[in-house]
């Protein structure tokens, strides 16, 4: 009799067994429609998400880093026709969009939401080399927007009068936010004008209704296209502003985002899986095909405005943003040292070092959210001159140059406090329901084994007592 009760027992354990195993299994896809569901909600932009809540703050410290190109050798280029020598000097730090989103302006009809950035910069002296009243031997802007915008004369004039030549010596502060020049008697920087100003406004989609528009750009400026590149592909807005995509993101895919400082847009591919304090993040890359020839790649071919300039649209590495800069000033965007740019854009300056490490753009994307945690944006700014049978200060160069006056590296990172709100409002709710999971599963086919095991051993060994 007690042995029949041991093997009831067993039986029964069999059966919870394989009950708690099915009830794992079950949970996997309920669990994942759970996670789903709840990314899903968190994610749209709209108030009491925590997509929200990160829309309308601050966010995470954002720096901008400058190197500037110092000429080693101004005389002897204008002089001899020598080639440029340039030493870099930086990093310049200054923390930038410390200011929070304006005017955010919900539109339930369309289910978007619109707001500026504001734009601004603080200088972090322990961030950087010196101080901005370091001197910098730097190209004339005036002279390099004068060779397009002015007739010959007029500009051989204006130099010869304020006796200024190809290249100036200012301070570091003057040349990046701009100051008074003499021949155009108006302000120049290369990033003026930028304190007190807006990029934007922008109007993107909240995902109410379709989580897969969340954080995409419906209109820049009041547009849903640009107008500078006169073709209707290159004017197209894809994707995001690259703070944050749809969440679930696919590494087989690719990125797309809009690049407000060069009017187009970009896409990032998948590189790597890496850890960022303890979250999984997806890094994706800006592939070297972005600033490509359109010998390489065709889509680029309605990103060559001047064929002269690019060689009959040959040259690699650089786009033309002149139109977009307000008129003719020869305006070049490339990556810094000119990286994948063609292999005579790096031989025209002597001190050029390229280094996919140092220069790439990256995007790191933590998957089930779609909020990119860190990212690291790297440009150059160039201008171009030439040769003229006018202008004395151009007479001995050769060719047409593009040079580089500064590249910067824009960094944010998310800090720790967010990454502990990450892991403990989502990674840590997703962990204890595949704990659930994988114990239930676990102790199911634990308890069914052993209950079997037990089970048969018993039968054989009544078996055995009853012969």
């Amino acid at each position: 009799m007690g042995c029949c009760s041991v093997l009831c027992g067993l039986k029964a354990g069999i059966g919870i067994g394989i009950a708690l195993a099915i009830l794992g299994i079950i949970l996997f896809p309920v669990g994942n429609n759970i996670i789903q569901e709840t990314v899903e909600k968190e994610s749209v932009l709209e108030p009491g998400t925590t997509a929200w809540d990160n829309f309308v703050s601050v966010g995470p410290p954002v720096y901008r880093q400058f190197w500037l190109f110092d000429v080693q050798n101004p005389l002897d280029v204008v002089e001899n026709g020598s080639k440029p020598i340039v030493v870099e000097k930086g990093p310049y730090t200054y923390r930038t969009r410390y200011l929070a989103k304006a005017d955010i302006t919900p539109n339930t009809e369309t289910h978007t939401v619109s707001f500026r950035l504001p734009l601004g910069a603080i200088f972090e002296p322990s961030m950087s080399v010196g101080s901005e009243g370091d001197n910098v031997t730097s190209l004339n802007l005036a002279v390099a927007a004068g060779y397009k915008l002015l007739p010959p004369g007029l500009l051989e004039a204006a130099i010869l009068l304020k006796g200024v030549s190809l290249f100036q010596r200012r301070t570091v502060g003057e040349l990046l936010w701009g100051y008074k020049d003499p021949i155009l008697k108006s302000t120049l920087g290369f990033f003026y004008p930028y304190n007190g100003t807006f990029d934007g406004p922008y109007s993107i989609f909240t995902g109410k209704h379709n989580i897969s528009k969340v954080s995409i750009i419906d209109t820049w400026k009041g547009k849903k296209k640009v107008s500078f590149w006169n073709n209707t592909y290159c004017n197209m807005i894809n994707g995001s502003d690259a703070t944050s995509f749809p969440p679930f993101i696919d590494m087989k895919k690719s990125l797309y985002f809009f690049v407000s400082d060069i009017a187009r847009s970009v896409s990032a591919v998948y590189e790597d899986s890496l850890d960022l304090k303890g979250i999984e993040v997806y890094r994706f890359k800006l592939p070297p095909l972005t600033l490509a020839s359109p010998l390489e790649n065709p889509d680029n071919m309605c990103y060559c405005t001047d064929p002269v300039v690019t060689r009959n649209c040959t040259m690699a590495g650089v786009l033309d943003i002149s139109s977009f800069r307000g008129g003719k000033v020869p305006v070049y965007i490339s990556l810094p040292h000119f990286l994948h740019g063609s292999p005579n854009l790096v031989d025209a300056i002597q001190g050029l070092r390229p280094n996919d490490e140092q220069h790439f753009t990256f995007l790191d994307v933590e998957p089930t959210t779609g909020f990119t945690l860190r990212a690291a944006k790297r440009l150059q700014v160039n201008m171009m001159y030439g040769p003229s049978d006018v202008i004395t200060v151009l007479k001995k160069v050769k060719d047409y140059t593009i040079f580089p006056l500064v590249w910067l590296n824009e960094t944010a990172s998310l800090d720790d406090e967010t990454a502990e709100m990450f892991k403990t409002e989502l990674f840590s709710r997703i962990e204890m329901l595949k704990t659930v999971q994988f114990t239930l599963l676990g102790l199911g086919s634990a308890c069914f084994v052993l209950c079997l095991v037990a089970h048969c051993v018993l039968s054989r060994r009544k078996s055995n007592e009853s012969v």
